[in-house]
């Protein structure tokens, strides 16, 4: 085994959008194992719009990223080296390593995962980004058959999941993408009824693609997207506010242009935090690696090569340059 272990750290808090200079690569010695302690071989690293926001020295749902640290992130892997009795060599773990070759744990935010699918799954449809998008769209939106979701972000890691979970209910599923390629995406493969390219009369597609009106709102965006699908929001809709990758995590305002539907349509508007609802992961978790495992959930994801690349295929996935789940692969 080497015995170093390269690592991104953030070097600066970005001004605006952010760049390669805010980070840094690092050459450190493997750490070694303590007692209780699990040492990891990150094969796959989780790059999510999240982590935009902790790079930020603002008051948030979790504390910032420490400058000079390594960046946080979802990884999964495989235990290398162990003194904790819940882990041994050779088992396939998730947990939270961090842009980092090797991840040494004392094993509690560890999970033992099954092998029966990619490592790379229990990151995208059977990870965090399907645990969001089934909370949202199950214990928020809720749809009924019939009834029409909008899905911003649909070929993206957690909107790509939503919209195929608001197909298994029988209610129609419109999503939002960037794009004629992701559109094609997102109803060839994923089973979009339609869906809308923001980039090319956004307003004229909107009412072509929802002449009922919107029940749901899966909202990964917000900004123009979110303005222009508000104007067709049906009487008591349902929005599930999981994202603002259009600006709000280059800590700019965020306006709705006209607030007045929420009232007059007496629309329930809901922002989660997954964090805030852990209960629901060993059901949701049950189900996703079910259908993940069956083929019912399709997938796809966007791999970079090596630690080195991961700032530039992070600055390329919150400009929308991937198709669903952004990953680096560690080897």
């Amino acid at each position: 085994m080497t015995t170093m272990n390269h690592r991104v750290v953030l070097a600066s808090r970005p001004q605006g959008g952010i760049s390669p200079a805010n980070f840094r690569l690092e050459a450190v010695p493997v750490p070694e194992v303590g007692p209780g302690e699990v040492l990891v071989r990150v094969r796959f690293l989780s790059l999510d719009p999240y982590m935009r926001m902790k790079m930020n020295d603002v008051k948030s749902y979790t504390p910032p990223q420490v400058l000079d640290e390594v960046m946080v992130g979802g990884t999964v892997g495989e235990v290398v080296a162990s003194n904790n009795p819940r882990f041994a060599p050779g088992d396939a773990v998730a947990g939270g390593g961090g842009w980092q070759e090797f991840h040494l744990s004392d094993g509690k935010a560890l999970r033992k995962v099954d092998r029966s699918l990619p490592l790379e799954a229990y990151l995208g449809p059977a990870g965090m980004p399907g645990v969001t998008a089934w909370h949202g769209i199950f214990n928020i939106i809720a749809p009924k058959a019939g009834e029409t979701v909008l899905i911003s972000a649909a070929a993206g890691a957690v909107g790509s999941v939503a919209g195929q979970l608001v197909k298994s209910v029988g209610a129609r599923a419109v999503g939002v993408a960037g794009g004629p390629d992701k559109c094609r995406h997102a109803v060839e493969v994923l089973g979009y009824d339609a869906c809308i390219d923001y980039r090319a009369d956004l307003a004229g597609q909107m009412a072509k693609a929802v002449p009922n009106g919107i029940d749901g709102i899966f909202e990964n965006v917000g900004g123009a997207v979110m303005d222009a699908a508000l104007k067709h929001i049906n009487v008591f809709g349902r929005i599930a506010l999981c994202g603002l990758v259009s600006g709000g995590y280059n800590a700019e305002p965020m306006p709705i242009r006209d607030a007045t539907v929420l009232l007059t349509q007496r629309v329930m508007l809901r922002g989660f935090i997954l964090s805030d609802h852990l209960d629901v992961f060993p059901r949701a978790l049950a189900d996703l690696g079910a259908r993940v495992a069956s083929g019912h959930l399709k997938w796809h994801r966007t791999v970079a090569k090596g630690i080195a690349a991961a700032p530039e295929a992070f600055i390329g996935m919150l400009g929308g340059a991937n198709l669903g789940k952004q990953l680096v692969d560690l080897g």
